[in-house]
């Protein structure tokens, strides 16, 4: 249960071999923001997040640290993590899903032959939230999701109140979800994605 006409992919500038500093000695740094695919290794900072996101807000967490290290060994393509200069400040985590509707086996499970992407949590770092972070990572995620050939939609359940924000990044709610955790009810919200062939011929991938 997440926190919180389709664009092409902008094809990356031609790179260029960065300067040498005075004295011909380069400087190691580490990129400004990448996004990339998350790991087993990432888990524990992933948790972190999660756990200060969401207790505070429903008591719990959609995943466990060890529930997390599951879903990054079985399926982390369906991952995506933002970094700014090293640390991990936001992420997605999904699995595949192979019904038409979310059921509380989705909750664990990865269903390797499913074309539904159940996704799990996505979460923000509490020191660079209100700054549309959920918003341009989930866009991220979706175009990811075009350039792998297993994906045809995108699930999610959140809580009424984050509706519209989920709304605004393109997702549909299919009415309540018959997934419950303790008292919290959830909306379960779809968003199509594009047939994989079209957006390989099309965006590079």
């Amino acid at each position: 249960m997440p926190a919180l006409g389709a664009l092409p992919f902008l094809k990356p500038a031609q790179l260029r071999p960065p300067r040498s500093p005075p004295g011909g000695q380069r400087r190691h740094t580490l990129p400004a923001s990448e996004f990339r695919c998350l790991g087993p290794g990432d888990a524990a900072s992933v948790f972190e997040i999660e756990r200060e996101a969401f207790i505070s807000v429903s008591g719990d967490c959609p995943l466990h640290l060890d529930e997390i290290r599951h879903f990054l060994n079985l399926c982390p393509e369906l991952s995506l993590g933002w970094f700014e200069e090293g640390r991990l400040v936001a992420f997605i985590i999904g699995s595949l899903w192979d019904q038409e509707r979310l059921s509380q086996a989705a909750l664990t499970l990865h269903k390797p032959q499913g074309s539904a992407v159940h996704i799990h949590v996505l979460a923000v770092h509490r020191t660079v939230r209100q700054q549309g972070k959920g918003s341009i990572l989930m866009w991220r995620y979706l175009q990811h999701l075009r350039c792998l050939p297993c994906a045809r939609r995108a699930l999610l359940m959140c809580q009424p109140f984050l509706v519209p924000f989920y709304q605004k990044c393109g997702f549909q709610a299919l009415g309540p979800c018959q997934v419950t955790v303790g008292d919290l009810a959830f909306v379960e919200m779809q968003h199509a994605v594009r047939g994989h062939a079209f957006m390989r011929r099309n965006s590079g991938c």
